[in-house]
């Protein structure tokens, strides 16, 4: 399985990214390790993620979000389904 996700961060900044270990991710840029980007604006909260079956759908979707205005980031943000775990 692999995830779209998304941080905010302390600059109210979103950091859209994807990886097959959420868990693993998420841990690596709270501890600095997982972007720059990320690193010079800790701390952050995980506020999207979207399951996806395949690496090359997970790809596509993380640009086709990368491209997005903040604003219609942050509707994808408020309209999400909470994950089943």
């Amino acid at each position: 399985m692999y995830y779209v996700y998304m941080l905010r961060l302390s600059d109210n900044s979103i950091y859209t990214g994807f990886t097959s270990d959420l868990e693993g991710r998420i841990k690596a840029h709270k501890s600095g390790r997982g972007s720059k980007y990320v690193k010079g604006r800790l701390p952050l909260k995980l506020v999207y993620v979207e399951k996806h079956k395949s690496r090359s759908e997970v790809m596509h979707r993380e640009n086709q979000i990368k491209k997005w205005s903040k604003e219609k980031k942050e509707k994808l943000i408020q309209n999400q389904k909470p994950l089943k775990p």
